[in-house]
């Protein structure tokens, strides 16, 4: 088999019109250098991707594994006209851009609230925005091209390679994200319900009992669905409650 290019450069000509992509051979974390940018006036939409991530990391600091030519590591600078309010909702328009990407290649995905894909059991991508002053910062990663995992790892991890049984090439991947994350990152305001009914489609939370750390503590029950604002709702002591943040969710019942 031919090996793949990776030629992003060729790959930015096919993303929107709006979008421009800034390639690194190295950075530490690409959401720390887009934040330097957004800081210094970059335009919305720019997207920074990192051919190698030495110190990517997801929610509460947590290292994202990112071997060199097996995944994409990419943020993207959002500057929304919607309120402030309503930004928390880019990690749910994020996370249904990158499914129906891995969609788009033949491989089916699901969205576990609030930041991970998961294809099957197992997560493919993760995700985590950070909000300045005027802007968003979306961080993504995803697993593309590795054909295993570190022990720790093997059983929690997967790739779109090991999924679909293909070699798919990066740019090609990096392109499907950003065409979907155009159109979904536009919904957090008035177009928010028709987004919102897609992330439910796709919610592997849904039904099951699950724990999770909140900033009220540990929480622990069913998950009844996802509220109109984009929040999880938990059946627990005989009442539902609604957490628009949580983080450690992890599935108890076996499913996940």
């Amino acid at each position: 088999m031919a090996a793949m290019s990776d030629d992003f450069a060729a790959a930015a000509a096919s993303l929107p019109d709006s979008f421009r992509l800034l390639i690194r051979e190295s950075a530490e974390s690409t959401n720390d250098e887009l934040r330097l940018l957004a800081e210094a006036g970059a335009p919305g939409d720019t997207v920074l991707i990192a051919l190698h991530q030495t110190a990517g990391r997801g929610r509460r600091g947590a290292a994202w594994f990112s071997p060199a030519g097996e995944a994409l590591a990419f943020s993207v600078l959002i500057r929304p006209e919607e309120p402030k309010a309503l930004w928390p909702r880019l990690a749910l328009a994020a996370g249904l851009a990158v499914a129906e990407a891995v969609e788009s290649f033949g491989i089916g995905a699901g969205i576990k609230w609030p930041n991970d894909v998961w294809i099957g059991r197992r997560k493919v991508a993760g995700i985590l925005v950070e909000a300045g002053r005027d802007f968003a910062i979306v961080g993504i990663g995803l697993n593309v091209r590795s054909a295993g995992f570190p022990a720790e790892l093997s059983e929690i991890a997967t790739s779109l390679r090991m999924e679909g049984g293909r070699e798919i090439d990066r740019p090609e991947a990096l392109a499907a994200v950003i065409r979907r994350l155009a159109l979904r990152g536009r919904q957090i305001g008035a177009d928010f319900p028709e987004m919102l009914e897609s992330v439910r489609q796709r919610c592997v939370l849904t039904g099951h009992r699950v724990s999770l750390e909140t900033s009220s503590g540990p929480q622990s029950g069913r998950v009844a669905g996802i509220g109109d604002s984009g929040e999880l709702l938990l059946e627990t002591g005989g009442s539902v409650r609604s957490f628009i943040q949580a983080d450690g969710v992890r599935i108890l019942d076996g499913c996940g």
